[in-house]
């Protein structure tokens, strides 16, 4: 089994599921008492998101950069951003820590197009929605990325840090989520990525009429792949 790596705290409430997806499915897969032989690097997330709100990204690939060298020289065989927005500096992290970045904008592309998706709805913070890196990337692979007007990006945003990453699930939260959802069934979307590793604790499949992307479990199971080839 390759070891893995992963950058964490970004926030640590959707750390906690990667570290239980990881160890479920690599249980599933092996059987017994088989745990995931990983590192983790969790950052203190209030001064990632000074960095962000600074708009100091070469700084912040610093940061990142600095953990994956270190969860490298540990021995970690790959690394994983656990967090969607800190991608935008991810070639800069995979450049640092010398060893293999499990890209989750292409791991859930990867996903869409093996469903045969091409115009999802992108629900992420205000960085992965506006900045370009992942609509860029997306649609470098033919996907044709969708994401709510200025208003609702607010609000997708505003949840994202002042709740969900705060342990906070509410329920009108909920509700505006999936008004912002069907409002743009009128772009003609057919799917929606929770393009932020914080949002299934809010949004679940079952709730939607459209196939819904969780990013997180799409980029767990990929590290999961990646420890056992």
């Amino acid at each position: 089994m390759k070891k893995i790596g992963l950058i964490g705290g970004m926030s640590w409430e959707s750390t906690v599921t990667y570290y239980q997806i990881i160890n479920e499915a690599i249980r599933d897969q092996l059987g017994g008492l088989v745990s995931a032989d990983l590192l983790m690097h969790s950052l203190n997330f209030s001064e990632v998101v000074a960095l962000q709100k600074a708009d100091r990204w070469d700084d912040a690939a610093k940061l990142l950069g600095s953990a994956g060298a270190g969860l490298a020289k540990a021995g970690a065989d790959c690394v994983l951003i656990c967090t969607n927005t800190m991608h935008l500096v991810a070639d800069a992290v995979e450049k640092m820590s010398g060893v293999t970045l499990i890209n989750i904008v292409d791991e859930t592309a990867k996903a869409l197009k093996k469903d045969g998706k091409k115009r999802p709805l992108l629900l992420a913070t205000r960085y992965t929605m506006e900045h370009g890196f992942y609509t860029d990337r997306m649609q470098n692979q033919g996907l044709d990325v969708v994401t709510p007007d200025d208003a609702d990006r607010g609000v997708v945003h505003d949840v994202i840090f002042g709740e969900l990453c705060q342990g906070e699930v509410k329920d009108s939260s909920r509700k505006r989520y999936l008004e912002i959802i069907e409002k743009a069934r009128s772009k003609g979307i057919d799917s929606v990525i929770l393009g932020c590793t914080e949002i299934p604790l809010l949004i679940k499949q079952d709730m939607l009429d459209l196939p819904s992307y969780d990013s997180t479990q799409i980029h767990a199971e990929a590290a999961v792949r990646f420890a056992l080839a």
